[in-house]
């Protein structure tokens, strides 16, 4: 075991483009580097637990997308707040790091934007984690349906909805409405208490509103993403929640298509969060796996 200092979650800031980047660390500087962008409706305060659980053998590293969490909103006239500019993102953000290799992990809105960091740098990419990130339109869930109403027909009747879910009570059911009480009772109401009242600007608001409507020109690089994971065949966990409404169990299973040698694990009454509600039965899962891939 390292000195007990390494283990602590260190807290930081950069400039990039003129924009302040908050972000969470642990680990040592030259340790096995693991990247964790995080995913919808929270920010790197997703991966806190997670991040010094890790810390005597990786360097674990979480920031803040710009219009998330503590990083900075810049002006939408400079930054698009779509996939395109988060994944430009990611790598102004490792680069700054200089960071050159990693295993990554993979969770909703992070996943697609780390897969296109992944397509633009193959070699950085040591392994994957993937936790509950759709990336097969075939497997996508019900939940869909209220965005692909949208999509279908982008009346203001229908982008209503989009609207009413960037709310307090909008993010709370995205951590608690889909698993059963006794699991629900697990996930802290900081998730959504704490993070609401910073997304509570109108930029923010519009951009959280605009990346539900994004998702539909994401949808093309699904085949994108899939030809990445054949092509070059990372090491890759799979660890999924299926009580999971928009990434049910046939969205899991869909990334054997494409690695066919992944290390599948399904944790039954897991939903989207896993990591607030089943954190002690993944922790071994991952350190194996780490253990594997990254040594």
């Amino acid at each position: 075991m390292n000195d007990g200092s390494v283990l602590e979650v260190r807290h930081g800031t950069l400039t990039i483009d003129g924009d302040t980047v908050f972000y969470r660390e642990a680990g040592p500087e030259a340790a096995p580097v693991l990247l964790l962008p995080h995913g919808y409706p929270c920010s790197s305060f997703q991966y806190r637990r997670l991040m010094p659980a890790l810390a005597d053998r990786w360097r674990t590293v979480a920031p803040d997308f710009p219009g998330f969490g503590y990083s900075g909103t810049p002006d939408p006239a400079r930054f698009g707040y779509d996939f395109d500019a988060y994944a430009t993102f990611l790598e102004r953000f490792t680069d700054a790091l200089e960071l050159g290799s990693y295993a990554l992990w993979l969770h909703d809105y992070g996943s697609q934007i780390g897969l296109r960091h992944a397509i633009a740098h193959p070699s950085r990419i040591r392994a994957l984690i993937i936790q509950n990130g759709d990336i097969y339109a075939d497997a996508l869930g019900p939940k869909y349906e209220t965005i692909q109403r949208f999509w279908r027909d982008p009346s203001p009747a229908n982008r209503a909805p989009l609207e009413q879910a960037v709310s307090e009570d909008g993010f709370r059911a995205e951590f608690v409405g889909e698993v059963d009480d006794d699991v629900a009772r697990r996930v802290p109401p900081d998730l959504w208490k704490l993070h609401w009242p910073l997304m509570d600007t109108p930029v923010r608001r519009a951009l959280s509103v605009g990346l539900m409507e994004k998702l539909k020109a994401n949808l093309d690089w699904f085949p994108r993403y899939q030809g990445y994971l054949r092509e070059q065949r990372p090491p890759a966990l799979i660890l999924w929640g299926p009580k999971d409404e928009y990434m049910p169990e046939p969205a899991a299973r869909a990334y054997l298509r494409d690695l066919p040698e992944a290390e599948l694990h399904l944790l039954n009454d897991a939903g989207h969060w896993l990591l607030e509600t089943h954190f002690e039965v993944a922790l071994p899962l991952v350190r194996r796996f780490l253990g594997k891939v990254l040594g």
